[in-house]
């Protein structure tokens, strides 16, 4: 079906419910008669939606909020505990010029009314009631693709799984929030069979879970969040998950989490002890795991393939409520996924973006990394690695051809996204507006790959003042500046990230014949190891990555100190040729970058020399001292 014909069977579609507010003589953003809510709240926390009510059998009031050209496909962003709607603003800013965004209270949340009586009126069976009735009114012939976050994905896992939706459900994007039936079955299958593992990942549940034993109190929850909690938790946001200030949560918080209490009560019992067996989803399904999630461990996931046979699974270094924290990506994600699954696409509707299936793209996917000394060798050949893990690249090199020749590569290699910018690392200012720039047209970044270097050989006596201000300008202010700029950015965020500075094998082992250059990557490495502690309690990793000797063209531009130029041409030419027989390739040093950031190993030794080298400062440093006093012969 043609996105025209779309829009326009929606229109058609769409009963008196839509327009009651407007013939009422309401204000637009009003329901009508919708219920009188303590607190309510008419900031423009959705500025330009269209809100309409739309009233279920059972006659609750459903407050929808339509973004979007309606002839474009639907996405729906479903909220969850204790949030409302307005959750979803940052996302559903960045999808309304592409999608027809639906977003709605769920009952008793936000403008919504609740049942009468709250007991019972909140069972997955009456929110699946409620799904189908907003359907019903924004997207009657075309398929939707569900968008939920922790209760709203709770209920999106129903919704998927049940056949009374069947064919109304395009795509399914689900991020901290399991099927509360195979959470069922995940325990009962780890009771069964009480390995010391499968011990061990029922109590770390149990522990993360201990809030909802609270829920499930009478009167405590209720009060609690009408008094301090209610007061607190805007603050308690910002401090623990790090979410930006900002018209969220709404005033009606404390009816909103008083009431969803009842989701607590209504079906987690019931569900995890009688879990379903038909409860296998009839869409793709997307997952999105935050890897720092407070209440919701990973392990939970491990046979979702069972349950969704097309299933994309993606991760993402960050805590809970990531639609405040990483709107950016999770718009990417939910773009490309609701594409590559949308019949007949058309029209304004973003390109389909497959998801990677290498190594590593369940970690990089989506994510933004910029690599500096793009252009060509190691910086060259990790862009291209983070581009095949699905990543989106910044190429940042003084060779602006260079860089952008890598970002043409790299959107070949599988990168979601990929620019190039010429810039010299050594030039403080502009390294803070490329960051600047980049956080403004990308989003913060998640990896910093400080790489770009050049170098410079012959004896202390011999090198020049202007040659050691260029190499330390490149090699050390290069990375201070980057460290600076984009570090700063990532702590700010509040969701962790990750630096990595190019050292080398000669940080390890002191070199009459490369005192300026060995310096400068001497102090790499320490600066690398403080600013690990510095920022480790900010969920910053940063990794010193140690080549040796790496066939890269940085031969061809070393400077050789007291020679003239046709002595240095020499040089460059012999050790050009020794380090192509050496024929170490710069894609094994981007597989060890991927890997310290990975694993957030502090200094990884990538090539024999390089471990040699760091064992040799370790266990015979005398030893080291003496090499040290060879003179190479070129």
């Amino acid at each position: 079906m043609g996105t025209d014909e779309q829009g326009r069977k929606r229109e058609q579609g769409r009963g008196p419910e839509r327009e009651r507010g407007a013939a009422a003589g309401e204000e637009p953003g009003q329901v009508a008669n919708g219920p009188e809510r303590s607190g309510d709240t008419h900031e423009p926390a959705l500025p330009g939606a269209r809100e309409h009510g739309v009233r279920t059998a059972e006659g609750v009031e459903l407050c929808v909020a339509e973004l979007g050209d309606p002839s474009h496909p639907t996405v729906l962003l479903l909220h969850g505990y204790p949030d409302s709607k307005e959750v979803w603003a940052p996302v559903a800013a960045r999808l309304r010029d592409r999608f027809h965004v639906v977003l709605y209270d769920v009952r008793g949340c936000g403008r919504s009314s609740a049942p009468k009586p709250l007991h019972g009126g909140f069972t997955l069976e009456k929110l699946t009631d409620d799904f189908l009735t907003v359907l019903d009114a924004v997207s009657p012939d075309a398929p939707v693709h569900l968008v939920g976050h922790d209760w709203g994905s709770v209920q999106g896992w129903e919704f998927v799984t049940v056949a009374r939706t069947q064919g109304r459900i395009a795509s399914f994007t689900s991020m901290s929030g399991p099927s509360l039936d195979h959470f069922g079955h995940w325990i009962r299958e780890r009771l069964a069979k009480p390995t010391p593992r499968r011990v061990a990942q029922l109590l770390n549940q149990g522990v993360k879970s201990w809030y909802v034993g609270a829920l499930h109190t009478p009167v405590l929850p209720e009060a609690t969040w009408r008094g301090p909690l209610g007061r607190s938790w805007p603050r308690i946001l910002q401090r623990l998950e790090k979410v930006p200030p900002g018209p969220y949560p709404t005033a009606s918080l404390p009816t909103d989490a008083a009431h969803g209490a009842w989701l607590y009560r209504d079906n987690v019992r019931a569900r995890l002890g009688r879990p379903r067996e038909d409860c296998h989803a009839h869409a793709p399904v997307q997952l999105i795991t935050p890897t720092g999630d407070a209440f919701l461990s990973e392990r939970l996931y491990d046979d979702l393939e069972r349950w969704a046979p097309r299933l994309t699974r993606r991760t993402l270094p960050a805590k809970h409520w990531l639609p405040r924290t990483r709107p950016d990506q999770l718009a990417l994600w939910i773009a490309g996924f609701a594409a590559a699954h949308e019949p007949g696409a058309g029209g304004d509707a973003p390109p389909a973006a497959a998801p990677r299936t290498g190594r590593y793209a369940q970690r990089f996917g989506g994510q933004l990394v910029v690599v500096t000394g793009a252009a060509s060798g190691i910086g060259r050949a990790t862009a291209l690695a983070f581009a095949a893990a699905g990543a989106r690249v910044v190429a940042v090199d003084r060779d602006g051809e260079g860089a952008a020749r890598t970002a043409e590569t790299a959107r070949r290699a599988g990168a979601t996204g990929a620019w190039a910018e010429t810039v010299d690392v050594g030039d403080g200012q502009a390294v803070e507006q490329l960051a600047e720039r980049v956080a403004a047209e990308h989003g913060v970044v998640d990896v910093l790959v400080n790489n770009a270097g050049t170098g410079v050989s012959g004896d202390f006596m011999d090198t020049s003042v202007e040659e050691w201000r260029k190499v330390l300008d490149v090699n050390l202010w290069g990375v201070i500046h980057g460290c600076r700029t984009f570090g700063r950015q990532m702590a700010e965020r509040g969701q962790g990230g990750h630096i990595v500075n190019t050292a080398s094998a000669i940080a390890f082992q002191p070199s009459r014949a490369l005192p300026a250059y060995a310096t400068s990557k001497a102090a790499v490495l320490m600066l690398s190891e403080c600013l690990r502690a510095e920022l480790a309690g900010q969920g910053i990793g940063v990794s010193a990555i140690c080549p040796g000797v790496v066939d890269t063209n940085i031969t061809a531009t070393t400077r050789f100190a007291g020679t003239d130029t046709a002595e240095e041409k020499r040089r460059q030419d012999r050790t050009a040729k020794l380090y192509g027989m050496r024929n170490y390739p710069p894609e094994k040093v981007a597989a060890a970058v991927l890997r310290a950031v990975v694993r957030d190993e502090a200094v990884v030794p990538v090539t024999p020399e390089a471990h040699g080298a760091r064992l040799l400062s370790r266990v015979s440093p005398g030893a080291a001292r003496a090499l040290a006093r060879v003179k190479p012969r070129l």
